[in-house]
């Protein structure tokens, strides 16, 4: 496990005391009953915003606290526990985009408003069924764009698009030229395509060719910090179930055949911890970043499938029902498994950054 210092150590246990008691998957349940397509709530994310947790790698000098990466993965992981629904994740990509790769002028205008939650941002890459970050048909003319993206996350309440074209990277504000259509993916959290039709677009200044790798990179890591906040609660809810359920007279946690089982996942679960922590000690050093985030986000996709068709199958049948918490888990991993890159397309790039 990761080293951390008091700082680190104070932020988790405030990321998980508030997620614990003020975002349980019971909160989940609320925002889906409500039908409200943004799919979280304003209060949370306001509460989120006044905690500082949205400038956490947001430099000091445009409002943010400037923690690194190890320090917004841990926030990550504990609402990953309890599914809390925010666009945390997708703001903290859009400002490291811009963090990365913008000017002066660039930072100035939009980190701050990123930093205090009065924007909101997201990630537009994709324009096909799959990942492929290097096939776009996204066009800039004049200082505006057009094209589709097809899967965007959090769209709906999003103020700032970091949209990715051939030629870079572009911050595009909500509103004229910018539509979206509803998708409707089995974790039941904001999903769109969204369509560019002339609307403005300010170019990123950065003219590094791997920028947009280098934002992905940092998707990938902290999408893979989330897998392992759920990848953790499954075991430890199966490990709490398999405690108290008597099947036969006995109780299903002195089955061998089950001891094996959990046993496996517990090193599966391990190794995973140890990838994704891996991969934002990466980011912060700035040592082998895209290795380790391929790493951790394929190590992510494998381990939580598992976890989550094991926490479903250990469960019996209330694992299937909507009345039990489990299932959520299980559709959600399977979006996530989907995004920025799946183990097939990581393995591949991996190889590829070795020279195989």
């Amino acid at each position: 496990m990761a080293v951390l210092n008091e700082e680190q150590e104070m932020l988790r246990d405030m990321a998980r005391e508030w997620a614990t008691n003020e975002s349980p998957v019971t909160e989940f349940r609320k925002v889906r009953s409500s039908g409200d397509p943004k799919a979280f709530d304003d209060g949370a994310w306001g509460a989120m915003a006044e905690m500082g947790w949205a400038g956490v790698i947001i430099p000091e000098e445009y409002g943010g606290s400037d923690f690194g990466w190890l320090s917004a993965g841990l926030i990550v992981e504990e609402l990953g526990k309890t599914l809390t629904a925010s666009p945390l994740i997708a703001t903290t990509i859009a400002a490291a985009a811009i963090v990365l790769g913008g000017s002066d002028e660039q930072k100035a205008k939009y980190l701050p408003k990123l930093a205090r939650g009065e924007a909101i941002g997201t990630l537009a890459v994709d324009e096909g069924a799959r990942h492929a970050p290097s096939n776009f048909a996204t066009t800039i003319s004049d200082g505006a764009i057009s094209g589709t993206k097809a899967f965007v996350h959090e769209p709906h309440a999003a103020t700032l698009f970091i949209v990715a074209a051939a030629d870079g990277l572009y911050v595009v504000e909500a509103g004229k030229g910018v539509s979206l259509s509803d998708r409707k993916l089995t974790d039941q959290r904001s999903h769109a395509q969204v369509t560019f039709e002339g609307a403005a677009a300010d170019k990123l200044a950065s003219g590094k060719d791997s920028l947009l790798d280098d934002v992905l990179d940092r998707a990938r890591i902290l999408t893979a910090c989330e897998m392992l906040g759920m990848a953790q609660a499954v075991f430890d809810t199966t490990l709490d179930y398999l405690k108290q359920r008597v099947q036969f007279n006995q109780v299903l946690a002195t089955f061998q055949a089950l001891q094996h089982r959990m046993a496996d996942l517990f090193g599966d679960l391990a190794m995973m911890r140890s990838a994704v922590e891996g991969g934002l000690q990466a980011l912060d050093s700035g040592f082998r970043a895209a290795q380790a985030a391929a790493l951790a986000k394929a190590e992510a996709n494998r381990v939580l499938h598992m976890m989550s068709r094991e926490g479903v199958q250990l469960h019996g049948g209330i694992g299937m029902t909507d009345e039990y918490d489990m299932g959520f888990y299980l559709k959600r991993a399977r979006v996530l498994e989907a995004s920025w890159g799946s183990t097939s397309f990581l393995k591949d790039r991996f190889a590829t950054l070795g020279g195989y």
